[in-house]
């Protein structure tokens, strides 16, 4: 059997077509397959039996060729993508291609994602793969298949030479060590499904031993929160200090208030950056989403500990919250300014389906559009309480027009030189992407209000 995986790249579908610099051959290759570490799609190969075939093309950096007689092409899609997603199904099965569909879109929106597949698969799909490509043999194929359970994290298969699929990587390499979040924010994709809710954590050692056998000396860590048990995340600081590798993860940022231990083995482990959802200078707004662990009064205060321990700290803020109003634009400014941030991005709220937002939205009749491809947290979608949609736009766009002047994104570099070397190369490279994205934010037409 030949098994295709696709990758897709959603800009290429209905709007936000790439800058002349974003299409350049080193500019598509490097820049745009940092941080996209593709694990989903590489544990499914790893759990594809051997005696199959299996090709994975990432459509950033490589086109789609349509006219391989492959038997399956999987696609795993989130909610801005999906749209993409839908018109590579619909061309595959034009040409009597079997597609199967999977991911966090389509597990909300299964019968949607089923007019443009011959199968959806529904959650976590470790335990359900195999018996698909059975069924697929066997001529039975069903049109859903539905992980009822909580997956075990030990039935994950370590990713090894699977990353050799991809034909220029990604930067830095992906690992995930753990799985779910609690917290249960409201605007947050993982609260759609309740196996996410449930946090799992792999054996340490073989999180150990599939570091070991990554080259590079880059990580990312794509749990949604790598310390969210501390006495875990200590543990596998410890074994990770003889690898001599540099990560990237994201946290809570409360959990480092007050736990000196947790930072230090942190650091000693190679953390550069920690990467945190601060979503607001407002503790009202914060409180909304019932984010409870998040406190604005002591963000300045942790991101200097942070700091004090060599590790640069990333900030992700919100807009269009249900308590935001039309000062929350300045007031993010100046703040973000106070607590000495090594980047900061700014997004707009995005109800994907499933969450409590999107739900609250649909009944009071305040979304304003289903064009999946602009749920990408820089459009507005839906009708925001306390301003216009195009308010909530201007508003954030005054926000990301200040801060990435070219002023300030020097600014910011130089002055991550004092945290650390590798805290430094982090800063810049992503100051500079950041500035790359907001000169598309800002003056594309792609972006303005629906």
């Amino acid at each position: 059997m030949k098994i295709l995986f696709v990758c897709p790249e959603y800009r290429k579908s209905g709007f936000g077509k790439n800058t002349k610099m974003e299409n350049t051959p080193i500019y598509k290759i490097f820049l745009n397959t940092a941080f996209r570490p593709n694990l989903p799609v590489l544990t499914l190969a790893a759990l594809t039996p051997k005696e199959h075939t299996v090709e994975v093309v990432d459509e950033i950096v490589e086109d789609i060729n349509f006219d391989i007689n492959y038997d399956i092409v999987g696609i795993t899609t989130m909610t801005p993508s999906a749209i993409r997603v839908y018109e590579i199904a619909d061309e595959f099965r034009r040409r009597g291609v079997t597609v199967v569909l999977g991911g966090w879109h389509p597990s909300v929106l299964p019968e949607e994602a089923k007019e443009h597949a011959d199968s959806v698969v529904i959650g976590e799909a470790e335990e359900l793969w195999g018996n698909l490509l059975k069924d697929y043999s066997n001529n039975k194929l069903k049109p859903f298949y539905k992980q009822t359970n909580i997956v075990d994290l030990s039935l994950v298969p370590k990713v090894l030479n699977e990353r050799k699929l991809l034909k220029y990587g990604t930067f830095p390499e992906g690992i995930e060590a753990t799985r779910g979040c609690t917290v249960g924010c409201k605007f947050c994709a993982c609260t759609s499904k309740p196996y996410y809710r449930k946090f799992r954590k792999k054996a340490i050692n073989e999180i150990i031993e599939e570091i070991s056998h990554i080259k590079k000396k880059f990580i990312v860590f794509t749990d949604s929160n790598l310390t969210f048990d501390p006495s875990y995340a200590k543990k596998l600081f410890r074994e990770m200090k003889s690898l001599n590798k540099k990560f990237y993860a994201l946290g809570t940022i409360s959990l480092f208030e007050n736990d000196d231990e947790l930072l230090k083995l942190a650091a000693d482990a190679g953390l550069m950056q920690i990467n945190v959802g601060l979503e607001s200078s407002s503790q009202e707004s914060i409180d909304s989403v019932s984010k409870t662990t998040n406190k604005v009064n002591r963000y300045a205060s942790t991101i200097k500990k942070i700091h004090d321990n060599g590790i640069a700290t990333l900030g992700y803020f919100m807009f269009g919250l249900e308590t935001d109003t039309l000062n929350i634009f300045q007031r993010t400014s100046d703040f973000v300014k106070d607590i000495n941030l090594d980047l900061a991005h700014f997004m707009m709220l995005t109800p994907y389906p499933g969450t409590h937002f999107y739900t609250k939205f649909e009944k009071e009749n305040r979304i304003l559009t289903r064009d999946w491809s602009k749920y990408d947290l820089d459009h507005v979608v839906f009708q925001p309480k306390n301003m216009t949609p195009e308010e909530l736009l201007e508003g954030t766009r005054s926000v990301v027009k200040q801060y990435t002047s070219p002023f300030n994104v020097i600014g910011q570099i130089v002055k991550s030189i004092k945290i650390g070397y590798y805290p430094f190369l982090s800063t810049m490279s992503l100051n500079l992407l950041n500035y790359q994205w907001a000169r598309r934010f800002l003056y594309s037409k792609d972006y303005d209000y629906i």
